[in-house]
């Protein structure tokens, strides 16, 4: 596969657009740019986009003299693009090298989308593209020798280690037999050890305060159900070709191992660092150059020591729910993502349980099933009929954020 932007010199600016610059990824990863281009590396922010928070975009504008903003909340006329399709406006057109795609949810995957359609690389710290689109967005990013970068954690630190096996493992790649397994690392979230009784009466307040990350709301809910575990395996499946049965999970409370590649001889490559998400952010925007890094390091004499556990899936059943998704295949991945979205809104609303999040994900996905995909209008259709479902099971009203775009059957 050859990649078409990837030989850039760095004397050349790096143009970057940041989807959904106003959240807890996009703000970071302006601090990443501002430390990027103080140590002198000529990177051009070309366009940012947002959804409602107009005050914060205008001002990040303004800081970084970008003269392209988008934001879906219309009527703010300082924009160059608003509404419900400005996000993917803006990246069709301007031109662009790399699009950092960090908005929430499955109201991403459009701008995404079109990222990889225009050619640009993605630096994808939105899960739910490969969860709910990834039969479209891998195709179609091999035939447009697009990069996606992963910004997660856990994917750029297997990202690593793999490349210590394949130094031509850019994903999406196909990862080689002599690696058996690679396991992603999960802090447990809140209620690691927690009894289920506890668990099932657990409130908002305490399933948002995560233990080591500071993220934003919808993903800290899903790391205290390791909802997002199940979406960071399926992620790890799209972006490094690895089947189900060389895929797993340990429960690393510290949160200092993010990733491990176990190897047919038996040795074990791994990647620490300290917990914070400009390092991966970092990563994916200067790969494959690795500069002096804005997060402290990493000192292993102060943590003392490290510990690892297998994850209990009867406490944390949408830990269970990868595999199926994966061998499934087709729209189920949507399905299951768009059920999870709207179940945490319910959740948050006070109108579900906390273990009622996994389980009406289940059901939305038992009853639906699954449909093939053949384009992007079978992912829309997914959306909008997971989210019905859910919102008649609870009788609880959200507008999808894929509905506006007027995709119909």
């Amino acid at each position: 596969m050859v990649h078409a932007k990837r030989d850039q010199r760095l004397s050349d600016p790096l143009r970057v657009i940041v989807l959904g610059s106003t959240g807890s990824v996009g703000c970071q990863t302006l601090e990443v740019i501002a430390h990027l281009q103080q140590a002198g590396y000529p990177i051009d922010l070309v366009g940012l986009a947002a959804g409602a928070n107009a005050e914060l975009l205008t001002a990040q504008a303004s800081k970084f003299e970008v003269p392209h903003t988008a934001l879906v909340t219309a009527g703010h006329q300082r924009s160059t693009y608003t509404g419900p399709d400005a996000a993917e406006e803006l990246v069709r057109r301007i031109d662009a090298d790399l699009v950092v795609a960090a908005i929430v949810g499955a109201a991403g995957l459009p701008a995404t989308l079109a990222a990889v359609e225009c050619g640009h690389h993605v630096a994808l710290a939105n899960k739910e593209t490969l969860v709910a689109a990834g039969e479209l967005v891998v195709p179609l990013a091999r035939k447009s020798n697009v990069e996606l970068r992963p910004v997660d954690s856990e994917h750029a630190a297997l990202w690593l280690c793999l490349q210590s096996v394949e130094r031509d493992c850019i994903p999406p790649c196909q990862t080689g037999t002599s690696v058996t397994r690679a396991v992603l690392t999960a802090s447990g979230g809140p209620f690691r050890e927690w009894d289920m009784d506890r668990i099932a009466a657990a409130s908002p307040e305490q399933a948002l305060a995560h233990p080591t990350w500071s993220m934003g709301t919808k993903i800290s809910i899903d790391s205290a159900t390791l909802m997002n575990k199940a979406f960071e395996l399926i992620e790890a499946h799209w972006l490094f070709g690895l089947e189900p049965d060389r895929l797993g999970v340990l429960i690393h409370p510290q949160s200092i191992v993010h990733a491990m590649a176990e190897l047919a001889d038996g040795s074990v490559i791994t990647q620490m660092g300290d917990p914070d998400m400009r390092t991966p952010i970092q990563q994916a925007i200067m790969s494959p150059q690795r500069p002096d890094g804005i997060s402290r390091q990493l000192d292993l004499a102060s943590i003392g020591s490290l510990t690892f556990e297998k994850p209990d899936e009867s406490r944390f059943p949408a830990l269970s729910l990868w595999k199926s998704v994966i061998e499934m295949g087709g729209t189920a991945g949507a399905v299951v993502n768009a059920a999870n979205e709207e179940a945490i809104a319910a959740f948050l609303d006070r109108q579900l349980g906390f273990c009622d999040i996994e389980s009406t994900a289940r059901q939305a996905l038992a009853v639906i099933g699954v449909s093939a995909v053949r384009s992007i209008d079978d992912v829309f259709d997914a959306d909008r009929e997971a989210r019905h479902f859910v919102q008649s099971h609870i009788g609880h009203s959200k507008t999808s954020p894929l509905r506006s775009r007027g995709r119909t059957r």
